[in-house]
């Protein structure tokens, strides 16, 4: 894929079916996601719209108008004091990896969540994921938490680890 071909925009709730089949391959093919069941381009819609309610980024990658992959965080507790953290989320459409769409929505959501002042930024990462992890070090991630077993999916524990980044 061409970099200069691709472009990377805030999305709209026009986007919600080809987010929700990009995620829906992940749901129903690996461990990366605990979500079992598939979620509807209605749903989908409605969980972007509650994101950017709150002011948060959700950004799409787009190629000649097709969704290549999406990246939006979410407030990390609902606490006050937990304001300027967030927790984010990328996904790239399957057979898309290694081609830097992960890597250029996150440059562009952490510039925007400087932009509305979020401090740590935290990276949930369910095992094994190693293009995940590339990433998350990548961006300057450092690996805060490991925690052993805690989802179960496919028949088989899934550990998840932890990474925070302080913009």
């Amino acid at each position: 894929m061409d970099v200069l071909d691709e472009l990377i925009r805030p999305a709209t709730l026009d986007d919600a079916g080809q987010i929700a089949e990009i995620y829906n391959h992940y749901v129903l093919t690996s461990t990366i996601t605990f979500e079992e069941e598939p979620v509807s381009a209605p749903e989908m819609a409605q969980r972007i719209a509650d994101i950017q309610a709150t002011s948060l980024p959700w950004f799409v990658a787009t190629r000649d108008h097709r969704v290549t992959g999406f990246a939006y965080a979410h407030k990390w507790k609902v606490r006050a004091a937990y304001r300027h953290s967030t927790e984010v989320t990328v996904y790239v459409r399957s057979g898309l990896d290694n081609s830097g769409t992960g890597s250029r929505l996150y440059a562009q959501l952490f510039a925007a969540l400087k932009a509305v002042g979020a401090h740590a930024v935290i990276g949930g990462v369910a095992l094994p994921n190693e293009a995940s992890l590339r990433l998350h070090q990548k961006f300057g991630f450092e690996k805060v938490a490991h925690f052993k077993e805690v989802g179960f999916k496919f028949n088989r524990w899934v550990d998840v680890t932890y990474w925070q980044l302080t913009l």
